[in-house]
Parts: structure tokens; sequence; C-alpha cells
């Protein structure tokens, strides 16, 4: 896993993912529950695409699943997103992609 930044949509989208399953997206939305004491506001979940909203440090974000796209974290006031928004995804992925990381070792090493 490598984390990939996009800026081109005007806002920070980090790309967990770009091949992830639906079994990793929900991996990852329990990571961010139980690690980072995040809970989901709002569960928007369509027949390709998923897009769970929580608030990561006083910022509102969106973990957001594709079955084309894979998994992904971004503003979630994509249009109107600050500057301290797009930085706290950036943050959060940082950790987060750290987390999987060190995981996916444990699991290989034991």
């Amino acid at each position: 896993m490598s984390l990939t930044l996009r800026t081109n949509l005007g806002h920070t989208e980090a790309v967990i993912s770009d091949d992830g399953s639906l079994k990793q997206f929900y991996h990852v939305a329990d990571v961010l529950s139980r690690d980072f004491k995040v809970s989901f506001s709002h569960k928007e979940d369509d027949f390709d695409t998923i897009d769970w909203e929580f608030r990561f440090k006083g910022h509102n974000m969106t973990l957001h699943y594709n079955i084309y796209n894979g998994i992904s974290l971004f503003p979630t006031k994509t249009r109107d997103a600050l500057n301290k928004d797009n930085k706290a995804v950036v943050e959060l992925a940082g950790i987060l992609e750290a987390k999987l990381f060190s995981e996916a070792t444990e699991k290989h090493i034991a």
C-alpha cells in the first residue's frame, strides 16, 4: 500500500488503495472507529459507491469507496474545503497508512 494524494479537483483526496476491496473498506472503517475513536455520522451506500462521513480533530471528512477507484479520504465539503481541512486529510491518511502497514507487517511475521 502506498498513499497517493490527488488535488486535481480543488481539494485533497488521499487514495488509500486504488484497487481496494469492499472488505478492505470495512477494515479501514473499523480501524478509524477503533483506533481513532471516529464515529460515522452519515452513511450513504449505493450500488458501486459508499460514502461515510465523520469528524477528525474538528474537520468533516468522508471515507469513500468505489468499485472502480478504490478507497480514499477527502474533506466532506469538497468544493468549499479549506486549506486546514486538506491538511487534516493528509495528516490522517499518513497516520492511517502507517497503522495499516504495521498491521500487514505483523500478519506476515506471525
